[in-house]
């Protein structure tokens, strides 16, 4: 004989939601511990210039400071044109206008990337490769693990963009938003920083 048991259909319906969406608690620990990666990174690039007789070492090709300079005013552009877009996201009647201007956020990120690109074949061309010193390999590491994060958190910016089309719109969660936000906010946040070290000091 089978004893029944009291179930409360509404138990799981009360739970409270957390006071922090999954989701971004995972980005956030995502992003604490690539600020502790390029923080060793730059640790390392650091000890060796201060070991060195000459920085950058003779013979190696300076450094384009003035047009990075003007790439990184692009991509911090790029960041906030990302936060005005989400602003306009939580207006029901704005989410066209902000799908256009997250639409310009990925463009002006992706305008970054394929000028980093540009520079990056001149400084080849004149030299300054891999190999051709620590110099050059810290640089080419420390920039291009940079452009990586760049590259994946432009994925996740036109997966957003794709979840705003008129047809998706209901799929996409703010968490989602947020989430793509936070990761672009790391990638254009840590690169006044390397921007600074590595290209001005």
């Amino acid at each position: 004989m089978l004893i029944g048991t009291n179930v409360d259909p509404t138990r799981h319906q009360n739970r409270q939601k957390p006071p922090i969406a999954n989701g971004v608690v995972g980005i956030a620990i995502f992003v604490v511990t690539e600020v502790m990666f390029f923080a060793s990174l730059i640790s390392a690039y650091l000890v060796l210039r201060s070991g060195a007789e000459e920085w950058p070492p003779w013979g190696q090709p300076r450094l384009p400071v003035a047009a990075t300079a003007f790439n990184t005013v692009v991509l911090l552009l790029s960041g906030l044109v990302l936060f005005k877009a989400y602003q306009q996201f939580l207006k029901p009647d704005r989410v066209s206008v902000s799908r256009k201007m997250l639409g310009l956020s990925i463009l002006l990120g992706l305008f970054f990337v394929l000028f980093q690109g540009y520079e990056w074949i001149q400084l080849l061309q004149f030299g300054l490769t891999m190999t051709s010193s620590n110099y050059g390999g810290l640089f080419y590491l420390i920039i291009g693990t940079h452009a990586v994060h760049v590259v994946a958190a432009l994925f996740f910016l036109l997966h957003t963009y794709s979840m705003l089309a008129p047809s998706r719109i209901p799929q996409l969660a703010s968490t989602e938003f947020v989430v793509s936000q936070i990761f672009w906010y790391f990638v254009v946040g840590v690169w006044p920083i390397l921007y600074f070290l590595i290209y001005l000091v």
